[in-house]
């Protein structure tokens, strides 16, 4: 099962042709949770209501709440509240940096029951890190205590500009090999060879984008215009408006690291141009610089231990480089209108996030900032975990496909 991920809005079905798939996302979104709410939404007579919950309820996707408050003041019994039963599946995600892998189980709602990292160097090729990854995959769900049955699909970030539809990486500059490799098919047969699993879906999306959808999910739910800036080895930005990840029309949206700036003229960018942000103020950046005055570094990862242990220079090189970062973001800011602007990343720490301000709030028109919070990540290091397994819910249970699954079952 392959297709776009994200969130999937309402089908523009008429309330007479309300599916199941319908009648779930009603529930799941917590716009109609009884059966008379659900009347009432769709326009379905209650006969028809019950068949429909029915079919949910045989394939376990459904559960009983407790009684709702009684509306009528001639009293009566309470509704039954309908809930989405999220254990009657699990998810598996993962999160790829340049070196660095993060992996975990997820519940359907987003809590984490086992997770794992260590290292997992993309220059090795897809082949061999996806194949490790399916590995992991497969003692992680031991370790939680779930059957490969149980999983219902695998959500993967990855730090490059991804093509939704087919979920490959596009000339990623930090990525060497990867460029068009079937990631979705490699990752579905390793998960397959070690764990015995049938085939399953997996979806692919860009680190930042998923980093984006977490967070604001999360902790912003109510922020229509959320802009996640990543600032590791390279520099990325996921948007989200109105519940759903930006991406433009090819998956290349937020590629901030290779916006030129004039204080790059001269730097060399792994892209191959010259003058590109990342080239001057990611981690890799501020590493190089480090390494360049006699202070061991060379990733962002260093960067980001040298800032956490006070080291003056470190903290002078990432305040710079968040001036840098926070002369771009003025033009995004004033280009988007973002009720949040988040800092995530190893650089995300207090003299990047002074640099970033600095240069934002002085160039940026003040009708711009004036309703803008600018924060770092709630979730750290499991943003992109938490995103990926979010994008797997959402598309495998939007309305058409709960339909496709519902088939499928038999039910």
């Amino acid at each position: 099962m392959t297709g776009r991920p994200g969130r999937t809005g309402r089908t523009g079905r008429t309330p007479s042709q309300a599916s199941a798939g319908d009648l779930l996302e009603l529930v799941r979104s917590g716009r109609a949770t009884t059966r008379g709410a659900l009347q009432h939404a769709t326009g379905l007579s209650r006969a028809t209501v019950g068949q429909r919950l029915d079919r949910l309820f045989r394939a376990g996707w459904l559960r009983e709440g407790a009684g709702g408050p009684v509306d009528s003041p001639l009293g009566g019994r309470p509704s039954i509240t309908l809930e989405f039963d999220d254990a009657h599946a699990v998810v598996l995600s993962a999160d790829l940096d340049t070196r660095h892998a993060r992996a975990a189980v997820l519940t359907l709602t987003g809590e984490i029951l086992a997770e794992h990292s260590g290292v997992l160097v993309l220059e090795d090729g897809p082949d061999a890190v996806l194949g490790e990854l399916g590995r992991w995959f497969a003692e992680l769900l031991e370790k939680a205590g779930h059957r490969a049955d149980e999983v219902c699909g695998l959500g993967l970030a990855v730090p490059g500009p991804v093509d939704t539809d087919t979920g490959r990486v596009v000339q990623p500059p930090i990525m060497p090999g990867w460029d068009g490799y079937d990631i979705r098919g490699r990752l579905a047969r390793a998960f397959t060879e070690h764990s015995g699993a049938a085939p399953l879906p997996v979806l692919v999306d860009n680190d930042a984008n998923l980093m984006a959808y977490g967070e604001q999910r999360t902790a912003y739910p109510d922020c229509s215009a959320f802009v996640l800036v990543k600032v590791s080895t390279g520099i990325g930005a996921g948007v989200v408006v109105d519940g759903s990840v930006y991406r433009g029309i090819d998956g290349g949206a937020g590629d901030l690291g290779h916006i030129r700036v004039p204080a790059g003229a001269d730097a060399l960018c792994r892209c191959g141009s010259y003058g590109c942000l990342a080239a001057v103020a990611s981690g890799g950046a501020v590493a190089r610089r480090l390494a360049e005055a006699g202070v061991p570094a060379a990733s962002g990862s260093d960067v980001r231990d040298l800032l956490a242990s006070g080291h003056p220079e470190a903290a002078a090189l990432a305040r710079d480089a968040g001036r840098q970062v926070g002369d771009v973001l003025a033009t995004v800011v004033t280009l988007l209108n973002p009720g949040v602007l988040m800092i995530a990343g190893d650089l995300a720490g207090t003299p990047f996030l002074t640099g970033v301000r600095e240069l934002l709030y002085q160039r940026a028109l003040p009708r711009s900032t004036a309703h803008l919070d600018v924060v770092t990540s709630r979730l750290g290091e499991r943003a992109g975990l938490v995103g990926a397994g979010a994008m797997v819910v959402e598309y495998l249970y939007a309305p058409e496909r709960v339909e496709e699954r519902l088939a499928a079952l038999g039910v």
